[in-house]
């Protein structure tokens, strides 16, 4: 397999969690399951350090990084303002093609939440995040939040393993989805910054909590 390619399959299985954070990455492993030379895995793993999704540390080799809560927080402010440019951006560019495939993947979240499918609810909403920054086309605020979703993907899981969190955000994305279609700008920057802020209120609690101790 082409080094390009081992980065690519790395980081997808370390983004839907078939590794764990804190897991060691070991080369020999790695080498086995994508049938590839050490040094391939190598450059793999020297990329995704730089994507912060890999702790490289001499003596103890490669680790999926754990994001602790309070960088998640820092994360999903720094996605506030972009994807609320995002949505602003969409709601000004949106065509009736793309109406109706934010209206379908809405659609599909609603059915995802009444059915208590928090994995399918989980890919959804990335799929929503996507159509917007595909119909924003704003490359380099997309290319941004792409890192910064990465970042984050440990807590996103957290985030939709709650059903009452996935009911909120089903309305959240609702109310951003409306603006686009209504192509208020305004709003749908104002909707999705509501949304993001309710990720940060329940991430900040969270940190709250863990600062309790026992």
């Amino acid at each position: 397999m082409p080094s390009e390619a081992v980065v690519d399959v790395l980081r997808r299985d370390i983004l839907d969690g078939v590794f764990a954070p804190g897991e060691r990455l070991i080369e020999v492993d790695l080498s086995e399951r994508y049938r590839c030379g050490r040094a391939a895995i190598r450059s793999a793993l020297l990329q995704l350090e730089t994507e912060v999704l890999v702790d490289r540390k001499a003596n103890k080799g490669a680790v999926v990084r754990r994001i602790p809560i309070m960088e998640a927080v820092e994360i999903s402010e720094a996605r506030r303002a972009l994807e609320s440019l995002i949505a602003a951006r969409a709601a000004r560019r949106a065509t009736s093609s793309d109406d109706e495939t934010l209206n379908a993947v809405i659609e599909e979240m609603t059915e995802a939440v009444a059915s208590d499918d928090a994995a399918a609810y989980a890919t959804l909403n990335k799929k929503l995040h996507r159509e917007l920054m595909r119909i924003s086309d704003h490359a380099v605020a997309a290319d941004l939040v792409a890192n910064l979703r990465d970042r984050g993907v440990q807590n996103q899981f957290r985030l939709a393993v709650s059903p009452e969190r996935r009911r909120e955000s089903l309305e959240q994305h609702g109310a951003i989805v409306a603006a686009v279609l209504a192509r208020d700008e305004e709003g749908a920057a104002r909707a999705m910054s509501d949304h993001l802020d309710s990720v940060i209120e329940v991430l900040s609690r969270w940190a709250t909590d863990q600062g309790a101790g026992p």
